[in-house]
Formats: structure tokens, sequence, C-alpha cells
């Protein structure tokens, strides 16, 4: 019953943009911090950014920072990652997980979404 549902994932060429979506069901998002991450084919899982409970503090990975934002909205339960300039390395499925602060990665890991794939290519 308790879930986190990640959307927004497709294809797109380099250079392109998407934005995803994770969505909490069954629970509010107001006091955990939320952190996305993401598993591409033959690597390990890695953390790209985080967004701590108020939105006040950001956090990025050096791979996708100027690039990638993170963003909050208390009141509809949802955060975003806004993703431009895509490159073919940041072809992976994407996951949310809501947590207990950006430290400053996502500690205390207690949701997970299913993912959503984003693959660039032309």
């Amino acid at each position: 019953q308790l879930q986190l549902v990640e959307s927004g994932g497709g294809l797109v060429q380099p250079g392109g943009s998407l934005r995803l979506s994770c969505a909490a069901s069954g629970f509010t998002l107001d006091y955990y911090a939320i952190g996305w991450f993401r598993q591409g084919p033959g690597k390990e899982r890695e953390e790209v950014s985080c967004i701590s409970s108020t939105g006040s503090r950001t956090n990025y990975a050096s791979s996708v920072k100027g690039r990638f934002t993170i963003s909050r909205d208390n009141a509809k339960n949802t955060v975003y990652l806004q993703m431009n300039s895509l490159k073919s390395e940041d072809t992976a499925v994407y996951y949310c997980a809501a947590g207990s602060l950006c430290n400053p990665v996502l500690v205390g890991r207690h949701y997970w979404g299913q993912g959503t794939q984003v693959t660039v290519s032309s």
C-alpha cells in the first residue's frame, strides 16, 4: 500500500530533455529527504541527486551537475528530476527513494519505487 511511483521516462535523442516524477501513494513525502538513483546496463547503482525534506538543500553527482535539477512540491506529494542535455551515458533505469536526510547522499532509505527507463540514443 505504501509506494513510490516514478514516471516520465522514455526514449530521447542526445541533447534532449525529460522530466521525471516521483509520487507517493499511501503516505506523505513532507518529512522525507528524496534521492534519485540510476543503474545503467552493466553498471552499479549510483545516486545522481538528493533533496532535503523542505527543499532547502540539494546535492548532485558530478556527472550530472549543471544538467539535472531536482525539485519538490510537497503540496502535490511529488519530487521531480529535470534532465537536460542528455547523453548516451545517462541511459539507465531511474529510481527514487525516500529517506531521512541528504548527507550528502540519501541516508535511511525507507521506500523505493520500481523505476522508470530512460534511453538516450540516436
